[in-house]
């Protein structure tokens, strides 16, 4: 059988924040977010990654497999893999067939409960170690305002995956004037103390060191004059979503 072609933005050998251990990270193409905040515009259309087979991706992949140790493995980000779920399927199903540890990193825009991405979607976490989720925003016109979409379903794969106790670790970027007020964060650590599952949660001040991007690609950028958190409010919703936590590694 011929093997699907995924398309890739960029690969990086030695990940450590995108995972357990020491990580090969494979950044796929394709995002129908438009998150404001957003470090990488340049991944939104997927037909500008370079095309690579799954076996071509995790040879390469695989050069590096000495350094992972115990923890390590492959992490694959974006863009938003999901909209890339038949080759993210074929690639997690041959790593798993190797031993290699698999995380996804991915927004959960694209989940649904229709055909046929859920059955894709079921069978994609039959090979999944590992999900690192992005929650944007808790609040559903927040989200709409700050990414373009619903957060409905997202937060819909989040409780299905709670029931499936899948490990998941929350990732929520920190944006001044869109989803940083106590009251928003009070409310996602309530949605996180719902869950079962949650390993860890992490809090990402947002920056402005992808401007560029969106300057030489000739978008102009929503949060024009909006500055990155203070390490006062970093601080305080690490200490109110901290207390979400489940688990220390």
């Amino acid at each position: 059988m011929e093997e699907r072609i995924g398309y890739v933005h960029s690969l990086e050998s030695f990940g450590s924040v995108d995972g357990p251990g020491v990580r090969y990270v494979i950044f796929l193409t394709g995002c129908a977010m438009r998150c404001q905040f957003c470090h990488n515009p340049d991944t939104w259309d997927r037909n500008s990654g370079t095309p690579y087979t799954a076996g071509a991706l995790l040879e390469k992949a695989c050069r590096y497999r000495s350094y992972w140790g115990s923890k390590g493995g492959i992490t694959v980000s974006g863009g938003e893999p999901l909209l890339q779920i038949d080759f993210l399927l074929e690639l997690f199903q041959k790593a798993k067939k190797m031993g290699i540890h698999t995380t996804l990193d991915t927004s959960g825009n694209p989940f649904t409960r229709e055909e046929p991405f859920f059955s894709k979607w079921q069978e994609l976490m039959q090979y999944t170690d590992l999900l690192l989720l992005d929650i944007k925003h808790i609040d559903e016109e927040g989200h709409k305002i700050l990414t373009g979409k619903t957060n409905q379903n997202i937060l819909d794969m989040a409780r299905l995956l709670s029931d499936m106790e899948k490990p998941v670790w929350i990732r929520h970027v920190l944006v001044p004037e869109r989803n940083d007020t106590d009251e928003y964060l009070h409310r996602l650590a309530d949605f996180i103390h719902s869950l079962k599952n949650v390993e860890r949660v992490e809090v990402l001040p947002y920056h402005t060191l992808g401007v560029f991007k969106w300057e030489q690609l000739g978008i102009p950028y929503p949060l024009e004059g909006i500055e990155p958190p203070t390490p006062e409010r970093v601080k305080n919703a690490e200490e109110i979503l901290d207390s979400a936590k489940k688990t220390e590694l």
